[in-house]
């Protein structure tokens, strides 16, 4: 299982970015007062992500946290990936009180070490997993992805509908972003009802046309980071073409 925000996070720059970490600090109350709702039993029952269970899902938010506050202090997000999944292995069938704890305390370190960056330093470029290096200021937008697209995974009555807008329009960019030249994504042409068109995929050969899916912003971002079939989107041919594993 991989992280939703792996690749691309969209532009950053070197400024504090307050407004991102105003709505990480309410996309996280929203997840730990959701999470507080449930009990041991529900937490041990398995998750909208294949193979894991909704304890899975809250040790991998709660090590990201550590893991980005980390980053942020000079160290690697993870020793490896064999240890940042035992971690998650780890921690996956603790009751409640302790996974609640657990995502609270991490939660809390992660924001100490987001509110001890003077200005200059949100222009440091950090280095992320697998060869990805990004701004500083780029982190709290990353983060915010994990709690919220892992708030719709726990599979407890949230869901991409009830997603705040700003972040909707926001991720689906981020994964336009990610997948532009991709040679393993075909070449796609994005359009919602406002009229916008989003490019993104491998370049369209010679004399080709890309394939264009149509949809809300919420069902293209759903599709495209991999919560949703596309079954709310048209598409020219009728069929949806394959998209790699995030």
């Amino acid at each position: 299982m991989t992280s939703p925000a792996a690749g691309p996070a969209g532009p950053a720059d070197s400024t504090v970015p307050a407004a991102d970490l105003a709505a990480l600090r309410e996309s996280t109350e929203r997840l730990l007062a959701a999470v507080a709702g449930l009990d041991d039993a529900s937490v041990a029952e398995p998750s909208l992500l294949p193979g894991w269970t909704r304890g899975h899902v809250l040790a991998h938010l709660a090590r990201n946290a550590d893991a980005l506050a980390g980053v942020l202090a000079g160290r690697p997000m993870y020793p490896s990936a064999e240890a940042r999944e035992a971690d998650i292995e780890r921690d996956a069938p603790r009751p409640l009180a302790a996974q609640l704890a657990d995502l609270r305390d991490a939660d809390a370190r992660l924001g100490r070490a987001m509110d001890s960056l003077a200005g200059e330093r949100w222009g440091a470029t950090v280095a992320l997993r697998n060869g990805v290096t990004d701004l500083a200021s780029s982190l709290p937008f990353r983060r915010r992805i994990e709690v919220e697209l892992h708030h719709v995974d726990l599979g407890i009555g949230y869901t991409l509908h009830d997603l705040p807008a700003d972040f909707t329009e926001r991720e689906l960019e981020n994964m336009v972003r990610r997948f532009a030249g991709h040679p393993g994504v075909a070449p796609l042409e994005l359009r919602t009802g406002d009229g916008r068109v989003r490019r993104t995929g491998r370049a369209a050969a010679a004399g080709t046309e890309p394939v264009v899916v149509t949809g809300p912003p919420t069902e293209l971002m759903g599709w495209l980071t991999g919560r949703t079939t596309g079954g709310g989107l048209t598409v020219s041919g009728g069929v949806l073409p394959a998209l790699p594993p995030l």
